[in-house]
């Protein structure tokens, strides 16, 4: 069974940072492709960056110049480092991951951590 755990979400004042954890575990093969999303109430859920196995990425326009993705492959973990925030940044932000394990190979979600940027 495999897992992705998200953290570091919570409450932060306009301008502020955060920095977002997704830690996988279980029955690992290896992880291909990693992705952070996110959801506001009322919206759909969408891109926010990605991450390839070779530290290849993409951004959201919304996103570039203030967030970083990264990712630690000894540790199975993604991050978002997330500076200058803004109250348009207020979601909940899932991770997804290419996962392959024994029985072939499939995306997963973690739960999500809430950010809300707001004073």
């Amino acid at each position: 069974q495999v897992r992705l755990v998200e953290s570091g979400g919570g409450l932060v004042q306009p301008g502020g940072s955060l920095r977002l954890s997704c830690a996988a575990s279980g029955s690992i093969v290896s992880i291909g492709t990693m992705a952070w999303y996110r959801q506001a109430p009322g919206m759909q859920r969408v891109s926010v960056a990605t991450i390839t196995t070779g530290g290849g990425s993409i951004y959201a326009d919304s996103v570039k110049g203030r967030f970083t993705i990264s990712r630690d492959n000894v540790k199975n973990t993604m991050y978002l480092q997330m500076n200058s925030l803004e109250a348009e940044d207020t979601a909940v932000y899932l991770c997804n991951a290419a996962i392959q394990t024994g029985r072939g190979a499939q995306f997963y979600w973690g739960q999500g951590t809430q950010v809300t940027v707001s004073s």
